[in-house]
């Protein structure tokens, strides 16, 4: 999280893109989970549901969609992979297709991998987009990576460049490579901004129609090591720009709490500050841990065994050396946090969008939580205490009333991470696209940007719901 006041890390980026003040939506710095990053919303337009209800004649202005089926990984191209059937389907390496020279620029270790490949069919849009966000769930044992790439066709029939979605692997260690997003990809018509493929210019009027995923899984070689990816998706959005949205009215889940663990990430403030500096920025690890054990699942006393044993929570600091982007620089990176959830045993993880707290209150009644990403001044959320160019908090309920149920981890201890937050402030810090910060200046929000941790076999009600959400 990064509190009002502060100058986040990428904040520079906006001010060179000339975003402060203007009237039409252009590349914007959104910020997230303790650093600002550009990000294009809309073009301008009325307000609508990120996600249209079933049902509904309102625009549609957001679309997931996941490959993740035996089917879907037969259905695409694949170069020295195999698709293997099961409980949970997914792609492994079998015969490489040659080797290729990385060398890591964190490191400085240059080593050769074998690699295959795996590309999907072309995706078309049922929303010609200005951001697109790719997110990934796969194992990668030690001496294994993963690359995922997206690559599109706009509105004007040309084609952008295959951009590198990001580099993973679970391990850090001294026989993998650093997680890393990729900087400085553009063509002139669109940019990528850490985890977000964005359209430079969305007043044009110039859209992604359409896209392609590819995966590029890597070993060392003269080894039988390989990654297994089980899922890869892509949100693709075009949110009009909106200082203020409709107010929804409460509907399904009104009463109901989850019972999710309550963590705070100011008790590990200058704990590993190689890892964006400590605690008091590692709100969307700490959200992740909360979601991560409320389905049943921890890290392992061998996987802990690295973290300092007088530090309370060290599930929290394992999170946070989990999710950090060595390019970033911090551990916000929204889809390496979904990838991390995913690497628990039968848990998924995408990034997506959702239009309203009602999309919410589907999910509380059929016991998903859900973690969000927000920006506020402290006079926007009562009982907040705070202001924030951008923070996660998980959304655990909803009272009888509608208000909002959260475990905030921005708070002083365990404890106190519980709180109620009126839902109309709420919803509007979360899904708005403008805003002004402390200096009067026009920034962005994140257009109901959220990530949902759910079990790889839902039950029917829970697979009802995703699949409304186009989450399947």
């Amino acid at each position: 999280m990064t509190r009002s006041g502060s100058t986040p890390r990428r904040s520079v980026l906006a001010a060179a893109l000339g975003v402060a003040g203007t009237a039409a939506v252009t590349t914007t710095a959104v910020a997230a989970a303790g650093t600002a990053r550009p990000s294009a919303t809309g073009a301008s337009g009325t307000p609508g549901d990120a996600v249209a209800p079933a049902g509904s004649k309102a625009k549609r202005i957001a679309e997931y969609h996941g490959w993740t089926s035996h089917a879907d990984w037969l259905a695409g191209a694949a170069e020295g992979v195999r698709a293997e059937a099961g409980a949970r389907p997914g792609i492994v390496i079998s015969r490489p297709l040659g080797s290729v020279d990385y060398t890591d620029p964190h490191t400085g270790t240059k080593a050769a991998w074998e690699y295959a490949t795996w590309t999907s069919p072309v995706r078309t849009l049922s929303v010609p987009a200005t951001e697109a966000i790719v997110s990934w769930n796969a194992r990668t044992p030690a001496g294994t990576w993963i690359q995922i790439e997206l690559k599109g066709t706009y509105t004007d029939g040309s084609a952008t460049p295959w951009y590198v979605m990001g580099r993973w692997a679970s391990d850090d260690g001294a026989s993998s490579i650093r997680r890393t997003s990729v900087d400085d990809q553009s063509d002139d018509k669109s940019s990528v901004w850490t985890d977000t493929f964005s359209i430079d210019d969305p007043a044009s009027g110039l859209r992604l129609a359409k896209y392609q995923v590819r995966l590029t899984l890597h070993r060392k070689p003269g080894t039988e090591l390989t990654p297994t990816v089980w899922r890869v998706g892509a949100m693709g959005s075009d949110v009009p720009d909106r200082f203020e949205v409709p107010a929804s009215t409460p509907s399904r889940g009104k009463g109901r709490e989850l019972v999710v663990p309550r963590y705070s990430q100011e008790i590990h403030k200058g704990q590993y500050p190689e890892y964006d500096n400590g605690g008091e920025a590692w709100c969307s690890p700490t959200s992740s841990q909360m979601i991560i054990e409320y389905w049943g699942r921890k890290p392992s006393a061998k996987d802990l065994a690295w973290v300092n044993p007088d530090y309370a929570d060290p599930q929290v600091c394992h999170a946070a050396r989990s999710t950090f982007d060595y390019q970033y620089e911090g551990c916000g990176n929204w889809p390496f946090n979904a990838a991390y959830a995913a690497t628990y045993r039968d848990l998924q993880g995408v990034v997506t969008r959702l239009g309203s707290l009602n999309d919410a209150e589907k999910l509380i009644e059929v016991g998903i939580p859900l973690i969000t990403s927000q920006s506020f001044l402290k006079t926007e959320l009562d009982g907040a205490g705070y202001g924030t160019s951008g923070h996660l908090m998980t959304v655990i309920g909803f009272t009888a009333d509608g208000d909002v149920i959260a475990n905030d981890p921005a708070s002083a201890d365990n404890d106190a991470v519980r709180h109620v937050y009126k839902r109309r402030q709420w919803e509007n810090i979360w899904l708005r696209t403008k805003r002004y910060n402390a200096d009067g200046k026009v920034v962005s929000g994140t257009g109901g940007v959220c990530y949902l941790y759910f079990p790889a076999k839902p039950t029917a009600a829970q697979r009802r719901v995703l699949t409304e959400l186009g989450i399947r």
